[in-house]
This record gives C-alpha cells, sequence and structure tokens, in this order.
C-alpha cells in the first residue's frame, strides 16, 4: 500500500463501532484508527495551524505514526476516525482516567471515562452545527458502549476557549483548571444523565 498523505482515506472497509444516520446530515461513523493507514491523515490535521492545541505540530509523520501506535496497544486509551457520508472529518480519542496522567490531577469517580476531541480542516465553507453534530454522535456511542460510563471528562488546553465553549454548549460544567506536563486544562464533565434522561 502506497505511503498515505494528507488527503482523506476510504475507511469504507473497516467495521465501524458505531453508525448512526442524522436527519439533514448524513450517516456519521465511528471507527478504529488503524495507524499505520491513518498516519498520513492525522499528521495532516495535527501539524496545522487551526490544530495547535493538540500539541503535535512539529511532529513528522513518523512521530504520529508512533503516537497513534501506542494509543493502539493500550487497553485504556482508543482512536477514532469519525466519518461523514465516507470522509473522514473528526479525530476523536477515548481514555480511562485513572489511566492516565489527568487522573493524577483530580479525584477520579467510578464510571468516569476521558475524552479528546479534534475536528478535521473543512473541506468546505463553515457548516452551522457541525461539530455539535459530531460530538453529539460520538457521546452517544461513548456512553451506548458502556452503561458503566457515568461521567465523561474532557481536559482542553484552558486557553482554546473555542474549545471550551463548544463542549459547554454540549451540556459539559467546568470543573477546576489543572497543570498537566503538556498545558494547562480546563477539566470538565458532563453526567450520563444529562446526555440521556433515564
Amino acid at each position: 500500500m502506497p505511503e498515505s498523505t494528507a488527503q482523506p482515506l476510504s475507511t469504507a472497509e473497516r467495521t465501524a463501532v458505531h453508525e448512526q444516520e442524522v436527519d439533514g446530515f448524513g450517516t456519521v461513523r465511528v471507527v478504529p484508527v488503524d495507524p499505520a493507514a491513518d498516519a498520513g491523515l492525522i499528521h495532516g490535521w495535527v501539524t496545522q495551524e487551526r490544530a495547535r492545541f493538540w500539541g503535535m505540530g512539529d511532529a513528522d509523520r513518523e512521530r504520529v505514526l508512533e503516537i497513534y501506535t501506542y494509543i493502539d496497544s493500550l487497553p485504556t486509551h482508543h482512536a477514532y476516525l469519525l466519518e461523514r457520508d465516507g470522509l473522514p472529518v473528526a479525530l476523536f480519542q477515548t481514555y480511562e482516567p485513572e489511566a492516565d496522567p489527568v487522573g493524577e490531577c483530580y479525584d477520579v469517580r467510578p464510571g468516569d471515562f476521558g475524552i479528546h476531541l479534534m475536528i478535521g480542516p473543512p473541506t468546505g465553507g463553515t457548516e452551522r452545527g457541525f461539530t455539535a453534530t459530531l460530538l453529539s454522535v460520538f457521546l452517544t456511542y461513548v456512553l451506548a458502549a458502556d452503561p458503566g460510563r457515568l461521567r465523561i471528562v474532557a481536559e482542553p488546553d484552558a486557553r482554546n476557549a473555542k474549545a471550551v465553549a463548544r463542549l459547554t454548549g454540549a451540556g459539559f460544567v467546568r470543573g477546576p483548571e489543572i497543570e498537566l506536563p503538556e498545558k494547562r486544562a480546563q477539566l470538565m464533565f458532563l453526567d450520563r444523565e444529562a446526555l440521556l434522561p433515564l
């Protein structure tokens, strides 16, 4: 298989862990990252200025491959691409806080489950509700996959006002700011009941 570039890759052959039809938006599929196949795509996304808060702006393709191969080897951390009608449009990662540096910075509760989100570069103009729709689909997947996940944890860079506002709009509430090795982060929490009322 030729080395990939930053062009979108077809992931249609992969089994989705979640697929959801969204009226007026299209079909959204959540597929696990394949580090070897997706390193070029992810590298193209994470090295753009718009992704500066992702913290990988200086990474070369081999470093991206190394990072996502490592994530793929962990039972506590996972990476996914979100596709919209067959086109990769976002990168989501999940983690168990007690197995992550963030877990050393706050009192982890049973049922806490962490997420990271990065929307890929737009292929056209901006689209109202685009990010909110993708986040909603991913949160639905995260909570439906395991009823033991009682609270979603996010920790965007505290300077990333756009990400904080995006999460607040999805129902997350602010916790304290914390110091992580690579950033000062804003802890944010979303209780399961706030998204999926009983």
